[in-house]
């Protein structure tokens, strides 16, 4: 799933190739991408992109006098920029392809969803706080004004383990599995340690890696081509992904946690006190 590094990178990209272009076509060809309907997608034809936005992983596509395009990418979708785009209009069919954007240029954009659990969104709307997902959206960890007291401010009466408050977009926008297992990993915290147990040192050593990592990360994609980011995401992980391999930090295995849609990898040496966590998809399977 693209997390807060890739769609930054992807807003710098579309910033610079979208904006003061007017879009000419904007053809779904999986229609349930769509989840507005008033305005309808249409509306955005003829006008000019006036600017580009992120709100923690969305993307939005403001025109000029008119509506924002926004999409949410979901974990299988990506956005796949073309200088040139086929001829013709898509046609429906079983491929990935949910939907094109199509310039005066001729360049354009296609938005596709990989897998058979089609959750990529699009909607149309006159202001991005239409749409739930953005307006649920907790504050934003890049964010200026953003600082440590903030941080433990949203922790302080959180009962939940750390991996899980990290990825609630409630209450931190834009961090998903990926990232979550890097900051705790570079933070040397277990994933399940509680969220509202941490001291004040600890609260400072969370932020600070919370911070890092996410800058870092969007340091490495900054200037990255879109097709590109995806294999640069994962370039720069560490632990995440890389079960069975060596931890970069001590050497030690990395270790996973699977659960029912998804799984958290973590190093027992830096993280848990050399202590395994259980597996809980493998302790129901071996009652």
């Amino acid at each position: 799933m693209p997390e807060l590094p890739e769609v930054e990178a992807l807003k710098d990209f579309l910033t610079e190739n979208l904006v003061g272009h007017e879009i000419v076509r904007a053809l779904p060809v999986a229609i349930s991408v769509l989840k507005t309907y008033d305005p309808p997608l249409t509306a955005v034809e003829g006008r000019e992109v006036v600017a580009v936005h992120r709100h923690g992983k969305f993307l939005d596509l403001e025109t000029d006098g008119g509506p924002h395009f926004v999409t949410h990418l979901a974990r299988a979708g990506w956005l796949h920029w073309k200088d040139r785009l086929p001829d013709g209009p898509p046609r429906p069919g079983k491929g990935p392809l949910a939907l094109r954007v199509a310039l005066e240029t001729g360049a354009g954009f296609d938005l596709t969803e990989a897998g058979t659990q089609k959750r990529l969104a699009v909607y149309v709307v006159a202001d991005p706080q239409e749409v739930p997902g953005i307006a649920r959206l907790g504050p934003d960890p890049l964010a200026e004004d953003f600082d440590e007291a903030s941080f433990a401010a949203l922790l302080k009466d959180e009962r939940r383990q750390l991996k899980g408050a990290l990825r609630d977009q409630t209450l931190i926008a834009g961090v998903g599995n990926a990232y979550s297992d890097e900051i705790l990993h570079a933070a040397r915290m277990s994933p399940f340690k509680l969220a509202a147990s941490l001291t004040p040192e600890e609260t400072e050593t969370l932020y600070r890696a919370l911070r890092s990592t996410l800058t870092d990360a969007v340091e490495r994609s900054r200037g990255v081509a879109a097709g590109r980011l995806k294999s640069e995401k994962k370039s720069g992980l560490r632990v995440h992904g890389r079960t069975g391999q060596p931890c970069p930090v001590c050497g030690d295995t990395i270790l996973e946690v699977s659960f029912s849609d998804s799984s958290l990898q973590y190093c027992p040496t830096c993280q848990t006190g050399g202590r395994t966590l259980a597996d809980r998809r493998m302790s129901r399977l071996l009652k």
